[in-house]
């Protein structure tokens, strides 16, 4: 992926001014910044839920985008397993075999009849995990991921990544906070509007 000169503003206020970042296969890079920074508007603009005021994002043509941006949005009355069967239907591309390991690697009992409704923010934010990675996406964004989780949800989360970086999936992770277990390979900060390389 490339982003070349991205700007976006909110009425009078610009949010991104003049972001520029290249990727390549088995990147794991870390965007840093506050709250309010921008970073889950760049997500959004990759992904395409928001438009940009100006400047380009050109990709691969085998690129496949996997990406949790905020608080994700579910079926509230189904069960987890289902909320993810619909999601993977979309594009006619659910794996079984692959989201029951996914779900027992992060402790969720695929055979929890419970509403999603009632899950624990942690528990919302692993299904939100899982569904970015379940149709073997490969370029996968990750917006303050680990927002609800336990330490040892934490661990498997920084496991999943290593294990996709040596897959040669490109992941970017936007978060003000750093976690030490995962093994980023480029680091970023995202301060007024601006994306610094800090590499």
């Amino acid at each position: 992926m490339q982003i070349s000169n991205l700007q976006k503003s909110f009425k009078k206020k610009q949010v991104l001014k003049d972001i520029n970042l290249t990727t390549e296969p088995g990147q794991l890079i870390h965007i840093a910044g506050r709250n309010g920074s921008g970073k889950s508007t760049i997500f959004k603009i990759i992904t395409g839920l928001l438009k940009a005021d100006s400047g380009s994002i050109t990709f691969d043509n085998n690129t496949y985008i996997g990406a949790l941006i905020e608080n994700p949005g579910f079926l509230e009355y189904e069960t987890g397993l289902s909320n993810l069967q619909f999601l993977a239907n979309l594009r006619n591309n659910y794996n079984e075999e692959k989201v029951l390991q996914l779900l027992k690697f992060f402790y969720l009992d695929p055979n929890d009849q419970q509403a999603i409704r009632k899950y624990s923010i942690g528990m919302r934010q692993k299904i939100g995990i899982i569904q970015a990675v379940m149709e073997d996406q490969n370029l996968i964004l990750f917006d303050e991921p680990t927002r609800g989780l336990d330490p040892d949800s934490i661990h498997q989360f920084a496991s999943l990544l290593k294990k996709l970086k040596e897959e040669g999936k490109t992941i970017i992770v936007a978060s003000h906070d750093e976690i030490p277990e995962i093994p980023y390979t480029h680091f970023y900060k995202l301060s007024d509007g601006v994306l610094v390389d800090e590499n």
